[in-house]
């Protein structure tokens, strides 16, 4: 399959979310991370039942996954309106355009554990993270380490899900993350960041613009990726 990395997933998601009404982002998904993982085993994911999105099982572990979006431009977003109305417009929708092709997404286990938040839902409503990708990656590194951040109980759920990547390199070369990482492995967060002692926030248009140039940068990138894995 040639993986299309232009494809807006909004176009054929019928007004709805792309995690979940798109079928040429499902297609895409199945096609992309249906390969080794680094524990070893084939990573063979399932598309049926259509209610379960993908699913993967093996002797050891069963789980459903689900797409989610790792960009946001926050367009909507009410408590970054007064920002966002600052902005030229333009510059907004091209962020969101480019966060809506297959670089822009990523999957996670998405049932409930002990009817407790999945991943998709703790990034999203867990304020030191405000669906921060950089940031969420940072938990995942300091979970491989057995570090406390904003998520650490989160992953703990979903230890079989981890356990498939073996370390925090494993989870980034498998799930094509390489480019926002500095040659130590450590995150290039898209805004400077201090830790998780507080929520992170947008100063004005400037962080604003800094925040969109990174975060581009990263997406155009793991797009490429994507392309040459789709024509090996």
């Amino acid at each position: 399959m040639l993986i299309d990395i232009t494809f807006n997933f909004y176009s054929d998601s019928n007004g709805g979310d792309p995690d979940l009404k798109s079928p040429t982002l499902r297609r895409y998904h199945k096609f992309i991370w249906s390969r080794q993982l680094p524990n070893g085993e084939f990573f063979t994911l399932n598309s049926k039942p259509a209610s379960n999105y993908l699913s993967y099982h093996s002797e050891s572990v069963s789980f459903s996954l689900g797409s989610d979006a790792i960009v946001h431009s926050y367009k909507n977003q009410k408590r970054k309106q007064w920002l966002i109305r600052q902005m030229d417009i333009s510059e907004v929708n091209e962020l969101k355009d480019l966060g809506s092709t297959i670089g822009g997404y990523v999957l996670f286990p998405n049932k409930k554990i002990d009817n407790k938040y999945s991943i998709n839902q703790a990034r999203g409503v867990i304020k030191q993270i405000d669906d921060r990708f950089d940031l969420t990656l940072e938990c995942i590194r300091l979970y491989y380490l057995g570090e406390s951040s904003p998520l650490y109980e989160t992953f703990l759920r979903y230890k079989h899900f981890f356990d498939l990547f073996v370390n925090f390199n494993g989870y980034c070369k498998f799930f094509l993350l390489q480019d926002i990482l500095d040659e130590s492995g450590n995150i290039k967060f898209y805004l400077p960041f201090d830790g998780f002692s507080k929520p992170p926030n947008f100063g004005g248009v400037e962080d604003y613009m800094n925040y969109k140039k990174n975060v581009m940068n990263f997406i155009i990138a793991r797009n490429e990726r994507m392309r040459e894995l789709s024509i090996e």
